[in-house]
């Protein structure tokens, strides 16, 4: 059984009840402010924002998992897949909310957040005589090797690799 997408659903629900329903009940207000306009000349829009966030998430994996579901799932995976992102929502939301909460500006004004912050500062709150600084340092490792061997910089240049070695030359050459 596939025991990640049980438990990020799982985790999805949790949020969604705890946040009182923040996707559905705040969809009016966050629909209002990405679309008003900036009321100062320089720095970026809400809808900018939005755009450059939603660029940064929707990759490859996101355009060919669809497709590899449908086909695998048929049209009824399209459905599952509107479920799990509603629910999502709610976790994507405490996950910015945790990282803002938690996060730290340095001496030199640098703004330092993120999971490995709100692991180590988050859950060390709770439990005060624990350090949660080798969990921290363990998802910034996995995390890094995501990044590179997953869905990084190794996977584009393959892709870029497998196209320029498959090609053929043109009759011309």
């Amino acid at each position: 059984m596939p025991w990640v997408p049980l438990f990020l659903i799982v985790a999805g629900l949790f949020f969604t009840f705890r946040t009182k329903l923040i996707q559905i009940r705040l969809l009016p207000e966050s629909l209002r402010v990405v679309m008003e306009k900036p009321k100062t000349s320089g720095g970026i829009s809400s809808f900018g924002a939005l755009m450059v966030s939603t660029a940064s998430r929707v990759g490859t994996g996101n355009i060919v998992g669809v497709a590899t579901a449908v086909v695998a799932g048929g049209p009824g995976a399209m459905f599952w897949m509107w479920v799990a992102a509603l629910f999502g929502m709610a976790t994507k939301y405490s996950e910015g909310l945790l990282a803002v909460k938690f996060r730290s500006i340095d001496k030199d004004g640098h703004v330092l957040g993120g999971p490995f912050y709100y692991i180590e500062r988050g859950m060390g709150k709770r439990l005060p005589q624990i350090s949660w600084k080798w969990l921290a340092k363990i998802f910034a490792f996995f995390g890094m090797c995501v990044g590179l061997f997953g869905i990084g910089t190794f996977t584009q240049v393959n892709s870029i690799n497998s196209c320029l070695l498959y090609t053929s030359p043109s009759p011309r050459d």
